[in-house]
């Protein structure tokens, strides 16, 4: 497998397995303190994190060859635009994703929903001329019989809240397809850290507004949150900006939404929950739709890019 291949099958299942193993850091922090508090601090994490690496690649980047000042006002203007509108989009979604859950939306339907982006991202991406194979098609379907499978305990009925998550799957989808955009214009860490930054200060101007912040609380819980500040966003999601490099991004959806697996295997390991034989369907059918995902990806990929 060719290097390139290898990252855009890779980093997206290593940054799906992080995010559906990080949900019981995420479930003590949501329950001590607010939606928009909890987010604005892991975004905060996360920039602290990524600006290490980024002063580290720096460093070691030295003799290479140094781009014009007309190149450097070019990217970096490239940069600052691609941080606000990713920042944007990832601060609607996922505050939006908790106005949902505090509104009376439970866990498993929530995550069904967000998880819906699998079938919007193709949907958005033809308005772009964005193809989608056949094979493709079939995987995206099975990804959300899967999905429904792992998150949906009983009957499945419309609430208020999923109005909510709902458009939180709508602008995660419109966040995957502005990073499909703005990787091949910007270095992947960089952005990542510029969207974090700007997603953290939407984040902490609503929890001003909204949340009563508690330090000692914050102070309390810094351990889950410096795992989902440091891993589940700075490493998740600068996995995912990488992968989608030069990507399909539906195909890389496909792979991210193996965090609803990889989340119901770590409960069975780490939490001792038993599953049941509707989950490992679910599980059996997502595998088999990150396989057809994969058929024929490198000969359609040029056609796709263009």
């Amino acid at each position: 497998m060719k290097h390139n291949q290898m990252r855009q099958v890779v980093f997206p299942i290593l940054a799906a397995f992080i995010w559906g193993t990080s949900f019981v850091s995420q479930d003590i922090c949501a329950d001590s303190m607010g939606a928009f508090t909890f987010n604005g601090t892991r975004y905060f994490i996360a920039v602290l994190s990524l600006l290490v690496v980024i002063a580290v690649m720096n460093a070691t980047r030295k003799d290479r060859p140094q781009p014009t000042t007309e190149e450097k006002k070019a990217s970096r203007k490239q940069l600052w635009l691609g941080g606000l509108c990713c920042g944007t989009a990832l601060a609607v979604a996922s505050n939006f994703q908790q106005a949902g859950l505090v509104a009376g939306t439970d866990a498993g339907k929530a995550g069904f929903i967000t998880a819906l982006y699998v079938v919007l991202v193709p949907l958005f991406g033809l308005f772009f001329r964005r193809k989608v194979s056949g094979p493709v098609w079939i995987a995206v379907v099975l990804s959300v019989v899967s999905l429904y499978l792992l998150c949906i305990k009983g009957g499945f009925s419309l609430a208020p809240g999923d109005l909510l998550v709902l458009v939180c799957a709508v602008c995660f989808a419109v966040h995957i397809l502005l990073i499909d955009h703005f990787t091949a214009r910007c270095d992947g860490v960089k952005l990542s850290c510029l969207q974090f930054l700007f997603a953290a200060i939407w984040s902490t101007i609503l929890a001003l507004i909204f949340d009563t912040i508690d330090f000692h609380v914050l102070w309390e819980c810094i351990l889950p949150l410096l795992y989902v500040g440091v891993f589940s966003c700075g490493v998740g999601y600068t996995l995912q900006i990488l992968a989608q490099k030069d990507s399909n991004p539906t195909v890389v959806t496909i792979l991210l939404s193996l965090e609803s697996v990889f989340a119901v295997i770590a409960g069975a390991i780490i939490l001792h929950q038993q599953m049941s034989l509707r989950e490992y369907i679910g599980c059996a059918l997502m595998f088999i739709a990150v396989v057809l995902a994969q058929v024929q990806f490198p000969a359609k990929k040029a056609k796709q890019l263009q």
